[in-house]
């Protein structure tokens, strides 16, 4: 689906800019734009699509999302008193020479993973909203320490969801270990084709159990788990910007069975391809 390039209005000798809308009526269509932004919404009602992900949901909604992300939320209400406030920076913050000191390592880490974007709940939301509220400018120093200290906050959070799987964010995951970062490049350059355990245990000179046990520990999960959900990632990038056929989408990201990939499209989503589609475009629409 196609989206639209947003111009925000920073400048290029801000740290930031604020933006504060009452009654806000989100009549914005799908859009992204090259600066991260900070996103805090109050008394909402509707649904927010960020990337792939579609979610629904009442009440305050905080999110950080990376560059060139595209988002949209949606109001269900007519009249609405929903209040917003965002705060934009620039992409080549997450290059300057503050994110290269050890005591942002941090930071650095949440703005890699903003890519796919990131909604926040609990107590971090509740003092995040608080100190987004003290910030009426960008014009004093106090306010970028404010800034500063949110972001350390959000990055050493528990209470975070990522939103967008990481083929549709564009995402690609930098990793400390050089044998785990050989593998996922490996996967993002060959998903397609049919890989086996022996082949990426080879790649990094390990039996297939050494290398299973390996990835589990670095990575949080398994190898197979990794790599269908990346491929199912793949498919819901190509539902929400192609019009290529269900077939077509299921081969493309590696199936080699409709039946299996339907039935593993289903578990995660649970809904069928044709239905996220469908209810994709739905709520991008309006």
């Amino acid at each position: 689906m196609k989206s639209i390039k947003e111009i925000t209005p920073i400048k290029q000798d801000d740290p930031f800019v604020i933006l504060k809308h009452q009654n806000a009526l989100f009549d914005y269509p799908l859009h992204f734009h090259n600066e991260y932004e900070l996103n805090l919404i109050t008394h909402f009602k509707g649904s927010r699509t960020v990337g792939d992900y579609v979610e629904k949901f009442e009440g305050d909604d905080l999110t950080l999302l990376g560059p060139d992300l595209k988002h949209v939320w949606k109001s269900e209400k007519a009249i609405s008193n929903a209040g917003v406030i965002t705060i934009q920076f620039q992409e080549h913050f997450l290059h300057s020479k503050i994110m290269s000191y050890n005591v942002t390592k941090d930071i650095k880490k949440l703005l890699e993973l903003s890519k796919r974007g990131i909604m926040f709940s609990g107590e971090t939301k509740i003092k995040v909203t608080e100190m987004l509220l003290t910030i009426e400018d960008n014009n004093s120093f106090k306010s970028f320490l404010t800034f500063l200290e949110i972001l350390h906050i959000l990055s050493i959070s528990k209470d975070f969801k990522v939103l967008s799987s990481p083929p549709s964010a564009n995402y690609s995951q930098k990793r400390e270990s050089r044998r785990i970062s050989l593998i996922l490049d490996y996967v993002k350059n060959n998903y397609q084709k049919n890989i086996k355990l022996s082949k990426i245990a080879g790649l990094v000179n390990m039996s297939d159990s050494a290398f299973s046990h390996y990835f589990k520990k670095r990575t949080g999960e398994n190898f197979t788990r990794y790599l269908l959900d990346y491929r199912l990632g793949v498919v819901t990038k190509h539902l929400t910007e192609t019009n290529m056929s269900i077939n077509e989408i299921s081969y493309s990201a590696g199936f080699n069975s409709l039946s299996n990939f339907n039935r593993a499209f289903k578990k995660k989503h649970n809904m069928s391809p044709k239905e996220f589609k469908l209810n994709y475009n739905k709520e991008i629409s309006g």
